[in-house]
């Protein structure tokens, strides 16, 4: 799968394996399970324990002529009723080998080689000879190599132990028996071990008593196979559904490496090709811009991002060329001027041109002053925070201010507060110095177009998670076709009684460029009156509001 070459995706793998790896190796020791399976097993073996001890103490024991060597004794196991006796019991599990020893430790009965006897008599084979038959090796059959797999894996296992079970190390031969007297008292705890060909044997003791004295004692030894096969069959269904919940995982992870992994690569790949692409090339696939998740989130940012720096890139070439533009317009005026001026005797016209190359110095320095106020406003927005601003304080203030400096024929500064409320205060997140700045824009453009003795409004109120503050005159209005040029840098319409050079053409597009970085609108309309006649101008912006 190409997608886990990726390191994140490895990494996404491997978060999504580990736990269900963990939680499948603990399932597979089951201990309560197999506690409770043994314990079973071993209830079931001790009760036919006590049946054929019980057995082997009514018919199997004959008095002691000897009484030796225990003083007191009076009966004896005999082995002669007993090896017939014990064939008899366990001929129905054949599961299971009993062994019958006597008081002192002796052997007195094997019914495995009692049976292996009765089988070479069948067969016609002599037993008088008395050679020892070694007992058979159990060897339960085995389906297939999973199980032979996994009963060598079930070896590596440790089993768990309870109060009264003795676990012995793996052995192929049953514990060795004790002698009668060491039985007396107590019950003989059970043992449970592995042979060498990883099978689960329990072995468990009963003492073998008539008349109140133990003649002996009787060892049954069983597989437990069905413990295991138990196991086997819960394991493996454990193993199957870890089986199956990894390939989810896996086919899950490969699906997370195509649409999250690959995606962000091609991102990436992207990103290279527009840096060091000759030319402007958007290399963002379109697949990855249309998607609706966060990769789409991502692609398209990334292509917003590198659009606005192409666009400010743009801007920057633009206003140089503007800059170098407009500055050189006065520096060519003055250097006429001072050329002029040595060959000019008349003193009238002389005086004429020093006040022009002083209006191109006014304006040179007018002109480089909001040169360095539009260049630095991005950078200085960008380090400061927008703060909650209360709208009508400010316009109250700059309203009050005008009102106070006016000459009588200068327009009339009027503020119209109703949808401002003292308990709640209109409010935007703004930068306070820059907004004035802008407001004492638009409040002096208005001013420039205004009549004498016209009337100039400032108005706000709230439009949905914004603020809306307009300020309007009684001007001439401006050209339809002019609407959005008048932001434009250097640009410059003004008032035939206004002198040239007054303004840079940098007021608006300031204006403008605050607002916007400010995340708000600034745009200008015509006002009209019943009669559809232009009857003057409306700057309108609209800032987030401060909640």
């Amino acid at each position: 799968m190409p997608g886990f070459a990726s390191p994140l995706m490895r990494r996404i793998f491997l978060l999504n394996t580990l736990p269900l790896a963990i939680l499948a190796v603990t399932l597979l020791f089951l201990n309560d399970f197999q506690n409770s399976l043994l314990e079973t097993d071993v209830n079931a073996l001790r009760e036919q324990a006590h049946i054929y001890a019980a057995a082997m103490g009514q018919i199997a024991v004959v008095r002691d002529p000897t009484r030796h060597p225990f003083p007191g004794a009076e009966f004896m196991l005999d082995g002669a009723q007993a090896r017939p006796l014990l064939l008899r019991l366990t001929e129905p599990s054949p599961n299971v080998r009993a062994r019958l020893v006597g008081p002192d430790g002796t052997l007195v009965a094997d019914s495995l080689n009692e049976a292996a006897l009765v089988r070479r008599d069948r067969k016609g084979r002599s037993r008088a000879t008395g050679e020892p038959v070694p007992p058979p090796r159990w060897q339960p059959p085995r389906n297939n190599g999973v199980e032979i797999a996994y009963e060598w894996l079930l070896s590596l296992l440790p089993l768990s132990s309870r109060e009264g079970i003795v676990m012995l190390e793996t052995q192929d031969t049953p514990p060795p028996l004790r002698s009668a007297g060491e039985y007396r008292g107590a019950e003989a705890a059970p043992y449970i071990r592995r042979t060498p060909d990883h099978e689960l044997v329990i072995t468990v003791a009963e003492p073998v008593i008539h008349d109140g004295q133990t003649v002996g004692i009787i060892q049954l030894t069983r597989q437990a196979q069905e413990v295991d096969r138990s196991l086997f069959a819960v394991r493996s269904s454990i193993l199957s559904l870890f089986l199956a919940a990894m390939a989810v995982t896996v086919l899950l992870s490969w699906y997370l490496s195509i649409t999250i992994a690959r995606p962000l690569l091609r991102l990436a790949v992207a990103s290279h090709d527009m840096r060091d692409v000759s030319g402007r090339a958007d290399t963002v696939p379109e697949s990855l811009l249309v998607r609706r998740d966060e990769i789409g989130v991502l692609a398209r940012a990334l292509r917003g991002s590198v659009l606005a720096l192409w666009a400010r890139m743009d801007a920057i070439e633009r206003f140089a060329a503007d800059v170098s533009h407009e500055i050189k317009n006065p520096l060519s005026s003055i250097r006429s001027a001072i050329e002029t001026l040595p060959r000019i005797e008349n003193r009238e016209r002389q005086t004429r041109l020093l006040a022009i190359i002083n209006n191109d110095v006014r304006r040179l320095d007018r002109l480089i002053t909001d040169i360095a106020d539009a260049s630095r406003i991005d950078a200085e927005l960008s380090r400061t925070r927008s703060e909650p601003v209360a709208v009508g304080m400010l316009l109250s203030i700059l309203t009050e201010m005008h009102q106070t400096t006016r000459k009588p024929e200068d327009a009339i500064l009027v503020l119209d507060d109703s949808h401002d409320d003292a308990a709640h205060p209109l409010r935007v997140l703004a930068v306070e110095d820059r907004l004035v700045q802008v407001l004492r824009n638009l409040i002096g453009n208005a001013i420039s177009f205004s009549p004498p003795r016209g009337r100039i409004t400032l108005f706000m109120r709230p439009v949905d998670r914004q603020i809306r503050i307009t300020v309007s005159d009684e001007g001439p209005g401006i050209p339809p076709l002019k609407l959005e040029d008048i932001f434009d840098r250097f640009y410059s319409e003004r008032p035939q009684t206004e002198n040239f050079g007054q303004h840079s053409g940098l007021g608006l597009a300031i204006s403008r460029q605050i607002i916007e970085a400010l995340h708000g609108t600034l745009h200008a309309e015509n006002r009209y009156d019943e009669a559809g006649r232009v009857i003057g101008a409306c700057f309108v912006i609209l800032l987030p509001r401060a909640l």
